[in-house]
């Protein structure tokens, strides 16, 4: 089985950063705006159910057109339902993996967001253990 890196929520363990109540211009500057510093717990605005949630890291790339990167750091949360085309971490066949789930004529698929990686069928020999539902997808900028 790959080496994997899983993590949990520590809800007891708070880390406040600054928060800034503003809006960024991402075209031209403006002016100097109010704006009102706050603190904000990244754990409280990214995890709706911390006792079903956990954090794992991404190594490789068969969902880089997802936005799903190597070294990207996934939010999944184990008690959100499974929906057609949502995505999921799967362990198949014994392996881990983050895939996108789909029904086509009847068939259930794992599917990556990359068009060098082919789909996975899933049948009636395959080993399927859906491990929870991607909610938010951190990306290193550098």
């Amino acid at each position: 089985m790959p080496k994997i890196e899983i993590y949990t929520y520590e809800p007891l363990k708070k880390v406040l950063i600054p928060f800034i109540d503003s809006k960024v211009n991402a075209g031209f500057p403006s002016p100097a705006q109010d704006y009102a510093e706050q603190k904000l717990d990244l754990n409280e605005h990214l995890i709706k159910h911390p006792s079903s949630t956990f954090f794992i890291k991404v190594k490789g790339e068969s969902m880089i057109d997802e936005g799903i990167n190597d070294k990207s750091l996934l939010i999944v949360d184990k008690s959100l339902d499974f929906k057609q085309n949502c995505i999921c971490i799967a362990c198949i066949n014994g392996d881990f993996t983050v895939k996108r789930i789909e029904k086509v004529k009847g068939k259930f698929y794992l599917k990556s967001a990359n068009k060098n990686f082919a789909p996975i069928e899933i049948n009636e020999e395959t080993e399927l253990l859906i491990w929870g539902i991607v909610t938010w997808v951190l990306n290193p900028k550098y």
